[in-house]
Parts: structure tokens; C-alpha cells; sequence
């Protein structure tokens, strides 16, 4: 149980920060960089589960968000044990496999894509949409993060499943907002 009595520590004012076993790290660390992208990721889901009106979608996202703070605890977490315990957080394969099954049953609902779609729509689709490119921003730390430390290879596996299933959720509300905003190539290149 988390028990927070005191919001500030000043434990950071000189540029680091501690991990889960105590280690400091720079703020600048890309782990932890990472680990600030997916605190931004989930308050963008956040956002965007104020503009999602379907109950089923809007439990798929509060899964995630409550995922996303396990992901960052295991971000956060050095060590090349990536076994969960009573007290390690760990992603595990179980949380992607919820992913896929949920992004296919949506994918299902759905015409297969023509074209690529630009990021906007009324709405909760153009907020899922926001949330997926900071999640591919999450990924893209995470990875560099990788290169210099061990990191758990299905928490990077998870985000990346990620960035899919707001893809595909945000295809799916955008179907009962208009439908999806396709790209049309070089549409203005003669508007001169």
C-alpha cells in the first residue's frame, strides 16, 4: 500500500532521482525519461477518457491507465530479474495478451484500412489519437533506455501493443464520430 504523507522530499532538487531499490539516477537518465513519457501517456489517456462515452472503451482505458503506473514502476525498477514478486512490479505476458485480444475484437468492428489516417477526428478519436503519439514518444525512450540498461523486454513489448490498441480505439470511436480523417497524398501540392 502507498501511504503519502509528504508530497515533496527535496531528495531531487540537486537533479537526481531515486529508483525502486534506492539507486540514484540523473532526471536526464533516458529510463527516466521514459518513465516521464508514460506519466504523460497516461494523463493523455486520462484526457481522452473525458471525451470517450462508450463504457466498454472507457474500462479498456482505465485498465491501462492503472497498467501504465506498472509500467512505470517497472521501468523504474533496474535489475535483470523481471520475474514480478510480492514486491517487484513487473509487466507480464498476461496484460498483452489482454491487448491483442481487445485490439482484435476492435479491429473486427472495423473496414480494413485504405489509407493512412491523419491524427484528428471529433473528440475522444482525436485525443486517443494525441495519447498514441505519446505513447510511440514512451516506446522510442524506452528503447534508447534499453540500450544502455536492462529493461524489461514485455514492458517494451507492452507499449508497443500500446500505441496499436489506441490506433485501432481511436478507428473505433471515430466511427461514431464522422469516421476516420483520411490522408489524401499530395492533395496541396497545387493550392498554389
Amino acid at each position: 500500500m502507498v501511504k503519502l504523507n509528504k508530497i515533496y522530499t527535496r531528495t531531487g532538487d540537486t537533479g537526481d532521482t531515486g529508483l525502486v531499490d534506492g539507486s540514484r539516477v540523473s532526471k536526464a537518465d533516458a529510463r527516466m525519461a521514459a518513465i516521464g513519457d508514460v506519466d504523460e501517456a497516461n494523463g493523455a489517456i486520462g484526457v481522452a477518457l473525458r471525451h470517450v462515452h462508450d463504457e466498454r472503451h472507457r474500462t479498456m482505458l482505465s485498465n491501462i491507465q492503472n497498467e501504465l503506473f506498472d509500467l512505470g514502476a517497472d521501468l523504474a525498477t533496474p535489475g535483470e530479474n523481471f520475474a514480478p514478486s510480492e514486491m517487484t512490479l513487473r509487466i507480464v505476458q498476461d496484460q498483452i495478451d489482454r491487448l491483442e485480444r481487445e485490439i482484435d475484437a476492435m479491429n473486427a468492428e472495423l473496414e480494413p484500412l485504405r489509407s493512412f489516417i491523419l491524427p484528428g477526428g471529433d473528440g475522444g478519436a482525436a485525443h486517443l489519437h494525441l495519447a498514441r503519439g505519446v505513447v510511440r514518444r514512451a516506446e522510442r525512450m524506452a528503447v534508447a533506455a534499453a540500450k544502455a540498461v536492462p529493461l524489461n523486454p514485455l514492458a517494451l513489448a507492452y507499449i508497443n501493443r500500446l500505441s496499436d490498441h489506441l490506433f485501432v480505439l481511436a478507428r473505433l470511436v471515430a466511427k461514431t464520430e464522422g469516421g476516420d480523417i483520411l490522408w489524401k497524398p499530395g492533395a496541396t501540392r497545387d493550392l498554389g
